[in-house]
């Protein structure tokens, strides 16, 4: 997991896919909430909530894992919304290296 980057990206929706396949991660905020949108291993997808940590001090998972991108895209994970239904809302940053947002 990485850190946050302080400025927010500039990417419409149909960028979004090509985005997480070259970069493997992104953090997406909506409202006050903050998601970090990552692959597993490069074998699955998934949407962990940056405000709650497990025993290994890693985010909580907060989304099924998924295999595609576009299955991804379409996971009801924010208050039964798509990434789709509130990207208008939603504001993303980069992932940079470093530890946690």
């Amino acid at each position: 997991m990485g850190k946050r980057a302080a400025e927010a990206l500039e990417i419409n929706y149909d960028q979004l896919a090509d985005y997480l396949h070259s970069h493997h991660a992104v953090y997406m905020k909506v409202g006050s909430k903050v998601y970090y949108l990552t692959d597993v291993n490069y074998e699955a997808w998934r949407a962990q909530d940056t405000s709650q940590l497990n025993s290994k001090n890693h985010y909580i998972d907060c989304s099924d894992l998924v295999s595609t991108v576009d299955e991804f895209l379409s996971l009801p994970f924010v208050g039964g919304k798509t990434i789709k239904d509130v990207f208008d809302q939603a504001t993303f940053y980069a992932s940079i290296k470093g530890t946690k947002e």
